[in-house]
């Protein structure tokens, strides 16, 4: 590969023309996986991120890591004991949480459509539950009498505004998640009526967001909208989740997310939570931007071939195990992932106009669309930013190849 590493591939120093993952050269991780294609999380990178966030958030604002972005166990482990809680939006999540040791306090449920077993399974282990419908209201009353405990809930609010420059709304408008605003009071009245311990808001207006004015400008909207629906409130305000909305750069003139002004806004928000809401602890719930950069995936170039005189590199990865990177997952122009050959960088070979392609007999199966590259058969591929929404977000079953190893390094 030829030019200036992308800024992610940077985090992965090289060690004798290899891209490293955990200190250690890529050969040497393919050869502990056993096999190709894997995901490789690096702890160290885990880690700097949440100190990052830490030394640049105030203190008072509890961070959350958001499960779905990652599920994987030894990863949900491993952030369970450098965050102050987890969000997950299943059951399955919910037993993954727990059995990374979360105090199940510090454990929110999230989802449009919770089924009655997992609202079970939330009552009996303490979580707070995010009520998305009058539905789930009366669901949780009934769990709540038949347990012998007051389910815990926060009213998760559809709010009247959106996170612009979101790339994805998740707010304002019509949407499948939460209550609308202008339901609210009704959906808290009933929540009191039904004996529930209820106690906050949960508000998430859009994720993967790189302009820290937008989301500044959502957390404030958040608050006031928390203000106003306090006074129908059955109860104190004692959590005010705020959402996240961090994003991550993937493409090509992206530039990363300054969380520095988001920190100092929060300063003020914290003062003016205290002064209208009193002593409410305010949460930042984030995925992505915890894990997204942590995260490789690597598969190996079974076969160099030229059609018309365009090189494709065939590789034993593909859509079935990384859909996001192929463009198939949201993306309305496919671009692509940050891309590199990682067992041969910068290792003096003129690079070629070449496709990374996987096995699947779909021209979908698209990794890398024409960038400079230069790999042999044999070669490894890594496809960056692809710590958050890879394996579990994508269609591994699609023509029964074998799902790829995760590790964490």
């Amino acid at each position: 590969m030829t030019g200036t590493r992308h800024p992610t591939a940077q985090r992965y120093p090289l060690l004798g023309g290899e891209v490293t993952v955990g200190g250690l050269p890529l050969s040497l991780v393919a050869a502990r996986a056993g096999s190709t294609p894997f995901y490789a999380y690096d702890r160290a990178l885990l880690s700097a991120r949440v100190r990052e966030l830490r030394d640049t958030l105030p203190a008072s604002i509890s961070l959350h890591y958001a499960i779905k972005a990652n599920p994987m166990p030894a990863l949900v482990g491993h952030m369970a004991r450098l965050v102050d809680g987890l969000d997950v939006a299943s059951g399955a999540e919910l037993r993954v949480a727990l059995d990374a040791g979360m105090d199940p306090r510090e454990i929110s449920f999230a989802g449009p459509g919770k089924a009655e077993g997992e609202l079970a399974q939330a009552v009996a282990a303490g979580a707070l539950v995010n009520v998305e419908s009058m539905r789930e209201v009366g669901l949780l009353a009934a769990l709540s009498e038949r347990l012998g405990r007051p389910a815990r809930v926060a009213l998760r609010v559809n709010p009247d505004f959106e996170l612009k420059s979101s790339g994805m709304k998740m707010g304002g408008g019509p949407r499948q998640f939460g209550v609308d605003a202008e339901q609210a009071p009704q959906a808290l009245n009933a929540i009191g009526a039904a004996g529930l311990a209820f106690e906050g808001f949960h508000v998430f207006s859009g994720s993967q967001n790189l302009r820290s004015e937008a989301i500044c400008e959502a957390q404030t909207k958040a608050l006031d909208l928390a203000h106003r629906l306090s006074e129908h409130a059955p109860g104190p305000i004692k959590v005010l989740n705020l959402g996240g909305g961090f994003g991550v750069p993937y493409f090509p003139g992206e530039q990363p997310l300054d969380i520095a002004p988001i920190g100092r806004h929060l300063n003020g928000i914290a003062a003016q939570a205290h002064e209208w809401l009193g002593d409410t602890e305010l949460v930042i719930e984030l995925g992505r931007f915890m894990v997204a950069e942590a995260g490789i995936y690597v598969c190996r170039v079974l076969d160099r071939k030229i059609s018309r005189g365009h090189v494709f590199l065939v590789t034993d990865g593909g859509l079935h195990h990384h859909l996001a990177a192929s463009g198939n997952f949201g993306q309305v122009l496919r671009k692509n992932y940050p891309v590199e050959i990682g067992t041969r960088v910068d290792a003096g070979r003129p690079a070629e106009l070449a496709s990374v392609v996987g096995p699947l007999c779909t021209p979908l199966d698209l990794l890398a669309d024409r960038m400079e590259l230069a790999a042999d058969c044999g070669d490894l591929v890594v496809v960056y930013q692809s710590g958050a929404y890879g394996l579990t977000a994508s269609p591994l079953g699609f023509l029964s190849h074998p799902a790829p190893v995760e590790m964490l390094v």
